[in-house]
């Protein structure tokens, strides 16, 4: 998994062939409906085609909001100025964490005198990557993780539902998920769990009227416009296409995430003789 000799690798050891890698550039991805491109490039002559603004956060932090909803040339900026930020931070910043459209600082203060001048400070911070971030160019992602997925039952619990809902056939719905550009936009809700932009707007489903208790480890879901990979068994109300028996989080690995935000993700799919092999051989 990762890049070796510049070469874009699978997760589990296949190379990303180069018209995979070119389908999975932000520079060629597009998407119908609500969710523009992929692309990280500016809309309005190298401005941010939305209004950040700075806000704080608590005692101990600030927070840039780049959008009011999910919008994937947000998400790309808010790596950018996180990367920026933390390139420029002083000794007093402790975290910076990007989610889907927002970038939170977090700072260390002893006093109140201290906080409110790291708060100013925290607040500049952001606003000068804020600016730089505006014109940068679209870039693909630094990395692209081939996540095995078995779209077949017993896994694929809600397939069928899905196909009706969008009027597809099972393939379909597989061949849709599959070809897509998809990018991590956060890790969230739980250690490991990832929030997948660029679905094919014709997959976009609502959440199940009523969540289940359980999901199995690795169900690889969908709901509105995003696709999740569930790292534990945890209560879940997205729609089940499938599974992959990669462990997405695991506290002895370095890093513990299988993924990272803005990531590059190829799904595969797999049978399910297969997922039961690379599952044994994981100790899953």
């Amino acid at each position: 998994m990762g890049i070796a000799g510049g070469r874009l690798v699978g997760c589990y050891g296949g190379e990303i062939s180069k018209d995979r890698r070119a389908a999975l550039s932000p520079a060629r991805h597009t998407h119908r409906g609500k969710i523009g491109p992929m692309s990280s490039r500016p809309r309005s002559g190298g401005k941010l085609a939305f209004a950040p603004r700075v806000l704080p956060l608590g005692d101990g932090a600030v927070m840039a909001e780049l959008a009011g909803a999910l919008d994937l040339d947000a998400n790309a900026a808010a790596h950018r100025i996180a990367a920026d930020v933390r390139r420029h931070a002083p000794e007093w910043v402790v975290d910076v964490v990007p989610a889907i459209v927002t970038v939170t600082v977090h700072f260390a203060a002893a006093t109140a005198a201290d906080a409110a001048a790291r708060r100013n400070g925290a607040t500049r911070l952001l606003m000068e990557a804020i600016e730089r971030a505006g014109g940068a160019a679209p870039a693909a992602p630094e990395r692209v993780v081939e996540i095995p997925v078995c779209y077949q039952a017993p896994h694929a619990l809600d397939l069928a539902e899905v196909a009706a809902a969008t009027g597809l056939p099972e393939d379909e719905v597989v061949r849709a998920h599959v070809g897509a550009a998809h990018r991590v936009l956060m890790i969230g809700f739980a250690p490991g769990h990832p929030y997948i932009g660029g679905l094919d707007a014709r997959l976009e489903v609502p959440r199940r009227a009523t969540p289940r208790p359980r999901m199995a480890p690795g169900a690889v879901a969908i709901a509105n416009a995003q696709t999740s990979i569930y790292p534990f068994a945890t209560p879940g109300g997205w729609n089940v296409i499938g599974r992959t028996p990669l462990v997405l989080f695991d506290p002895a690995r370095d890093p513990p995430s299988l993924l990272a935000a803005g990531d590059g993700v190829a799904f595969v799919p797999i049978s399910p003789e297969a997922f039961e092999r690379i599952a044994a051989g994981r100790g899953r």
